[in-house]
Parts: structure tokens; sequence; C-alpha cells
């Protein structure tokens, strides 16, 4: 699957979970899609934090070095597929052969040598790891986009690696100038 911007697909932007979306895995969160074509979806959820582990104890675990790390990322609960594996969003001022390119100024990379790098004090400039991904099948993003579960915004820095984790919603949804609570779950036709 490759990233970024493609004619007629999302890749680079932000779905929006609608508020009749009751999948407790999904309700309320905002994805950064990384991917999407024909072949599918790939995206990281960037509002469910990881309360019970740390970026340091993580290294530790990887034995990565140093310990502590000279530098912190936030952790994610990226989403219910491949829930030990882990991804670094963040910015393009760092990249490895391994990086996939997801818009001119956002990459995802699955190796440890951007943690490495990170705790080194380097690495790019922002960023966030999630442990999982969200994926799709062929239509199957589309489909729920059809039946009004989500809407899309253009990602920007802030929503991806500055806004807390609990305001991402709600601030994604004001980008749009949309209420929540005037939201219906019930799509129609006019």
């Amino acid at each position: 699957m490759r990233g970024g911007f493609q004619a007629g697909y999302l890749g680079g932007q932000l779905l929006v979970a609608m508020p009749g979306l009751q999948d407790p895995r999904f309700a309320r969160s905002v994805i950064c899609l990384c991917a999407h074509s024909a072949d599918g979806a790939m995206g990281i959820v960037l509002n469910k934090p990881l309360d019970n582990l740390s970026f340091e104890e993580l290294l530790k675990q990887l034995e990565v070095s140093p310990a502590p790390p000279q530098r912190q990322i936030r952790l994610m609960a990226g989403g219910p597929v491949e829930g030990g594996r882990g991804f670094v969003l963040h910015t393009t001022d760092w990249s490895s052969e391994g990086s996939l390119q997801v818009t001119g100024d956002l990459a995802l990379t699955a190796s440890v040598d951007i943690l490495k790098a990170i705790a080194g004090g380097g690495g790019p400039r922002l960023g966030l790891l999630a442990l999982g991904y969200a994926g799709w099948g062929p239509g199957q993003l589309e489909d729920e986009i059809h039946r009004n579960s989500w809407l899309n915004v253009p990602a920007d820095e802030s929503l991806l690696f500055n806004e807390p984790p609990d305001d991402k919603w709600r601030r994604a949804l004001a980008k749009l100038r949309v209420d929540p609570l005037l939201l219906s779950g019930v799509a129609g036709h006019a």
C-alpha cells in the first residue's frame, strides 16, 4: 500500500469518528490515515493514550539505550490490529530506508532505528509512538464513510502532535466548524 496523496483517496487526512459510531475501539477517535488505495486503508489512532506503559519502559523492554532516554514521545494505542507492533508517526525531518512517506511533511516508521535516535536525543522534531494500527480491507472504509461513520479533515501539526489526546476529537470537529451536538448518526439523501 502506498501512502500520501492519491486522486480519490484520503491518505494524509484525519478521520474523525461521528458521534453515532458506537464501536468502543473507535468511538470519538481521530485517526491519521497513513495509506489509502484501492487495496484498503491503514491509519493510526491519535487520541487513545497508552496509560499502562511509558516510553522509558518500552525502551527497556526493547533493550534500547540510553536509559533514561534523552527525549520522550507520547505513546498511543494505534488501533486494534497488531497491538504488539510499534509505529512512529513523525515529521519528515528524519527518515530511514523503511519510512513510509504519508505526505510531504509526515512519515511513518516501524523500525527500532527511530526509537534509538529519539532515545539518544535526535530523531524527528515531532512524533508519537503507536502500538497497533487501524486497518480496512478494499472498499471497507469507503462503505463506512458512506454510512456516515467518519468525517475527514486535513491534518495539521497541532492535531497530530500537540493537542492533548482528550481534546483532539472536539478540536478536529471544530476545524470543520462542526458542533458534535448537532450531528446526526443517520445518513440522508436530498
